[in-house]
């Protein structure tokens, strides 16, 4: 039974690995062709949550969506996220420190770098 749950955590995490944007737990499910039940989709990602590998955010349309961030053991990096594409670009940098440093000193509140999110437009988008 302990494998038949493993090889349904790796066919989720093998979809949501190549997804470029965000998704909806319905998207998930209906390319697993319904293979995985909502609740193991649900709980799983929901942990990827809040290990830090997947972001979760509500949209303007109140549906809540997903995007992978993929595993990262640096402590100074941050991600950028296009609002008007969706994508979200990976940024290694030792800025996010004084950042993070800032917050914490004078607002007294440690924020969590693995969720550090800037949203805005890139460049691509920028252009059109």
């Amino acid at each position: 039974m302990n494998n038949y749950h493993t090889k349904q955590k790796d066919k989720i995490l093998n979809i949501i690995k190549i997804k470029r944007n965000e998704f909806t737990i319905k998207e998930i499910y209906q390319e697993l062709n319904k293979e995985v039940g909502l609740t193991t989709i649900y709980r799983y990602i929901e942990k990827l949550v809040n290990d830090g590998i997947v972001n979760k955010s509500i949209g303007k349309d109140n549906i809540t969506y997903y995007q992978y961030l993929g595993y990262c053991d640096k402590e100074n990096h941050f991600y950028l996220k296009c609002e008007v594409c969706g994508n979200l670009i990976h940024v290694d940098c030792d800025c996010i420190k004084d950042l993070s440093n800032h917050i914490l000193n004078e607002h007294k509140f440690k924020p969590s770098q693995v969720h550090f999110i800037i949203n805005g437009i890139c460049n691509k988008c920028r252009r059109i």
